[in-house]
């Protein structure tokens, strides 16, 4: 960070606004990417032959892989310098997406998918950086604002835009989409950027780092998988699982003996972090998974057109937005807890209107439910940032925002496929539950015209049967799963009375904060 900066003065910076505006747009371009999928998903799975649980690997992956370059991004940039570093990732980036809209088969797209999410990772916090090297501390909040929107912006133009280009276009353009975005970030980054010093010097605990690589994506593999391959039934998941299991016996024994471990342990020590820790990792649960579930219940229980199940879902992303602006001029005029409680409180009150949803629910019900979900963790987002950094020491915040961040994309992963497997097997299960009622001797089959359409005795009627049958397991599943995340938000709330107040009101240091 230059000295001006650090003392608080207005740095002198030469086209501060071309700048601002280049790496907005590479943050931009890497939030849109998280979401942007999510519509085109059901046309993705025909066009490569997947079934419906392989099909999210393909944002799984892209989460898992940015979850694990995250943490080390700042070393690459010191040791290699800040600009040096944004610029492969953008090209990185934009190369995996024209990849990814080349690909023909699952395990193509997903291979590309990784490639995105590892090229992308450091565009958020580098970004960020350079935002706080051109800002002075007066100004920090403003440019912070401005940050926070752009990853925002994500959520509510990915459904939208990833809709109508799969519509007009097709799937492959939400991904060529990057190619201009991109192209125009690497010009402005190129012209506008100052490189940093290289450190030399600068060392990075692999062993660490590998270790606790190697466990999230043993874990990641082993939760996709493990419904589709019976879970331990199978040689596969038993390996993944010992796998996941010693890699982070490895990191945990590291980590609690090496001098500069990749984690610093005492982070844990300070009672807020370790519980913003489990805050956010519920957080990244309820918000992405509920978002990989609503696609195919727009799309394929419902019906809609890709580009109405993206109009829908997009104010989820609009409540977030109002709500983090509110909620910023509310943070040091309001206990923080009672901000965070309120944020749960909304978050579960809208799954549990979702758990009485059925394929008759009208638009606008979908669209102020979304709202809602996306203003509860609106009010939870800004206030757990804040409190959960505001009695870590100075010097370890940075340390600090790497987990916080890792916390959040691990648990956004992990809810994915959580959420996916319990569909999966909850379908099975409805089905064989609700088909023992299906009998010939039914009084429901007293009716001439049930009879005719569902006759059990004849093919096309137990074809129809079935279809219903699954349907109605279908329904009930999607509820289950609604249920769960409902459960998580409701669990969470006695977390609240567990964060201390900080002795004098929180003054954010902005330089922590990474969206």
């Amino acid at each position: 960070m230059s000295s001006a900066a650090a003392t608080g003065a207005t740095p002198v910076v030469a086209n501060r606004g071309a700048i601002t505006a280049c790496v907005i747009l590479a943050v931009i371009m890497q939030a849109l990417d998280t979401t942007i999928a999510n519509v085109a998903l059901p046309y993705i799975q025909g066009s490569v032959s997947a079934s419906a649980d392989q099909i999210n690997w393909v944002l799984t992956s892209y989460i898992v892989a940015a979850a694990v370059m995250t943490p080390p991004s700042g070393y690459l940039a010191n040791r290699f310098g800040r600009k040096r570093i944004l610029l492969t990732s953008i090209t990185g980036f934009v190369v995996a997406s024209v990849l990814c809209g080349f690909a023909q088969s699952l395990p193509q797209i997903v291979g590309f998918r990784l490639l995105q999410g590892l090229f992308g990772a450091a565009l958020v916090p580098l970004s960020q950086s350079i935002l706080l090297d051109i800002y002075s501390v007066e100004e920090r909040g403003s440019a912070m604002a401005l940050f926070g929107v752009s990853v925002m912006v994500g959520p509510v133009l990915g459904p939208v835009i990833g809709g109508w280009l799969t519509e007009n276009v097709s799937w492959r353009w939400v991904f060529y989409i990057n190619v201009p975005i991109g192209a125009l970030a690497f010009a402005g980054v190129s012209m506008f950027v100052m490189e940093t010093k290289m450190d030399l010097k600068a060392r990075l605990d692999w062993l660490g780092f590998g270790a606790l690589s190697i466990t999230i994506a043993a874990l990641q593999m082993f939760l996709d998988r493990g419904e589709q391959l019976n879970w331990f039934s199978s040689s596969e998941i038993i390996v993944e699982a010992l796998i996941c299991a010693s890699a982070f016996y490895i990191f945990l024994v590291h980590t609690f003996t090496a001098r500069n471990s990749f984690v610093n342990p005492r982070l844990f020590l300070d009672r807020n972090f370790a519980v913003g820790m489990v805050f956010i990792f519920i957080i990244g649960i309820t918000y992405l998974a509920s978002l990989a579930l609503m696609t195919p219940y727009l799309q394929t229980l419902m019906g809609y057109p890709v580009v109405t199940a993206g109009i829908v879902m997009g104010p989820r992303g609009l409540g977030t937005m109002a709500c983090m602006f509110l909620v910023g001029r509310l943070v040091g005029k309001v206990d923080t807890r009672w901000l965070l409680f309120t944020g749960l409180a909304i978050t579960a009150w809208a799954m549990y209107d979702m758990t009485g949803w059925t394929p008759d629910v009208s638009q606008w019900t979908i669209i102020s439910t979304g709202f809602i979900q996306g203003a509860g963790l609106g009010f939870l987002f800004v206030p757990l940032t804040t409190i959960t950094f505001a009695t870590l020491a100075p010097e370890r915040r940075a340390e600090g925002t790497g987990l916080y961040n890792l916390s959040r994309n691990i648990g956004s992963s992990v809810g994915i496929s959580v959420v996916t497997a319990l569909l999966t097997q909850n379908v099975q299960i409805n089905h064989a539950n609700i088909a023992t009622y299906v009998t010939p001797y039914n009084q429901a089959f007293s009716n001439p015209a049930i009879f005719q359409a569902m006759n059990p005795y004849s093919a096309a009627g137990r074809a129809a049967l079935d279809g219903v049958v699954t349907l109605q397991a279908t329904i009930i599943s999607y509820m289950n799963d609604f249920k769960l995340m409902m459960i998580l938000s409701l669990a969470a709330i006695p977390l609240v009375l567990l964060l201390r107040k900080p002795a004098t009101p929180a003054k954010i240091d902005h330089s922590a904060v990474v969206e």
